[in-house]
């Protein structure tokens, strides 16, 4: 397997989650964002969303990180991602799909160079704005997460909703936001990041991460 992905990218952050996670092997190959490589007509002409991330795998380009992860757990059913009893796929899912549907399109770089270019906003407001959105799926899914009395995961081992939580929480830490009224959430993850694939997967740790290139 190759991933085209970018180091701070959530979504490419999420599918390298899911690979370590799953204990697949593969081929890390950074594209980079800030200079637009992904929307280069090499790249495009095998993903015309121009995004990452992009994974080759079984002689096929595939697109999507979320529903990449699903193929992945379908295609490699050992180390599954989502558990095998219907409510609790349904709650990995409903989780899971708050920060992916909610989050990831108000809050991509395209959006946040659009505010800045054609807007005139600061650093500033951009990052009020990105609070703002951050708290309206943060806040009641931690709401959630404290019905469902959760511990260091959702169930027992960390997996589906796991995987989409921790690069939101990185990413969101990232523009100051506040966590200290949210214990589940930072519990989890703790937890995770204490786990060796995480640990892999997390952007300190890639090859084109400017500040891991320099220790």
């Amino acid at each position: 397997m190759k991933l085209y992905g970018y180091y701070r990218s959530s979504t490419s952050y999420r599918l390298r989650c899911a690979l370590e996670l799953k204990g697949l092997a593969y081929e890390n190959l950074p594209v980079n964002l800030l200079k637009s490589e992904q929307k280069d007509a090499a790249f495009t002409s095998r993903n015309p969303f121009g995004s990452v991330p992009m994974l080759e795998a079984g002689g096929q380009d595939r697109a999507q990180s979320m529903a990449i992860i699903e193929w992945l757990d379908e295609a490699y059913p050992d180390s599954p991602l989502l558990p095998a009893d219907p409510e609790q796929r349904y709650l990995a899912r409903e989780l899971a799909y708050a920060i992916a549907t909610e989050l990831h399109a108000p809050l991509n770089l395209p959006v946040l160079k659009y505010l800045k270019e054609e807007y005139g906003q600061s650093q500033e407001q951009v990052g009020v704005w990105y609070r703002h959105w951050l708290a309206r799926t943060l806040d009641p899914l931690e709401q959630r997460l404290a019905q469902l009395k959760t511990g260091d995961f959702l169930f027992d081992a960390p997996g589906f909703f796991e995987v989409v939580l921790m690069p939101q929480v990185y990413n969101a830490q990232r523009f100051e936001f506040d966590f200290k009224d949210k214990p589940h959430m930072s519990r989890i993850e703790a937890a995770c990041l204490a786990l060796p694939p995480f640990q892999r997967a997390h952007p300190d740790a890639q090859p084109d991460n400017p500040d891991a290139a320099k220790d």
